[in-house]
This record gives C-alpha cells, structure tokens and sequence, in this order.
C-alpha cells in the first residue's frame, strides 16, 4: 500500500483492515496520534487525509491508499497552532490536543468563533474546557 505520509511517500505492509490509528501507531513509530475512545466519539485520533480531518481509529489503512495523510509529527513542532496551544494554555493533560490541533489546521486563516465550535464539535476535552482551546486555536 503506497500513500504520502507527513510529506513522504511510504510503502506500508499492513493488512487493509487494520485501523489507520494502529498503523501509525504501531508501523510507523507515530505516537502523537492517541487513542481515546476507539469508537470515533472523542476525536483524539484525528489526522489528516487529503486535508480532510478524519478519526484515524475508524479508517481501515485500505482507505488511505493514494492519498496525503497528515499526523501531528507532520508538523514539526513548529506549527502556529502548536506554539498557541502552548502560549495560551490550550493543552493540559495531552490526550485530547494532537486530535484538536489537527482539526484546527483544517480550518484554515483566521477562522471565526462559530467555525472553531463547530470545526472542533468532534474532539472533546477532559481537562482544559474549551475557552483556552478556542482562545489559542484564534490566536495561531
């Protein structure tokens, strides 16, 4: 199976059913993708496919084949987003964050308020709440 993974192509050799969340996860050392619910409820899974944010724990590897998946680690660490999740108390105990940063990134410049609550319907955070979220997803 070929596709494009953090801006490389990679050839991977995973059964086609296997969830893209363990595929990541386990085949390709990729461990800022987590596991919440495994369910598809939380969002913590979320990356990247063709720019698209979709919960990784749902998504057979066969689905990908093709296209541009984007993890957190596809970021560099470098990321406006990352660094105003830091700045301005968006993360607390991690779970939830890499899953909130990715659906962010899909929301393009300078979204509005009302595009980051409903961009970010899907995730749910345990910790922080979501006012610091918000408020660092509109800073980035």
């Amino acid at each position: 199976m070929r596709l494009v993974l953090n801006g490389r192509r990679v050839t991977l050799a995973a059964h086609p059913l296997k969830r893209l969340l363990d595929v990541l996860r386990e085949d390709c050392a990729l461990t800022g993708t987590k596991e919440g619910c495994g369910e598809g409820e939380c969002g913590a899974c979320t990356v990247l496919v063709d720019g698209t944010p979709v919960n990784s724990c749902l998504v057979p590897v066969a689905h990908v084949e093709g296209a541009r998946v984007t993890t957190i680690e596809g970021l560099g660490g470098r990321h406006p987003l990352q660094r105003a999740f830091v700045a301005h108390g968006g993360a607390q105990c991690g779970i939830c964050t890499p899953g909130m940063i990715m659906a962010a990134v899909a929301l393009g410049r300078k979204p509005t308020l009302d595009e980051i609550r409903v961009g970010l319907a899907g995730n749910l955070c345990r910790c922080t709440g979501y006012a610091a979220i918000y408020r660092s997803v509109q800073k980035a």
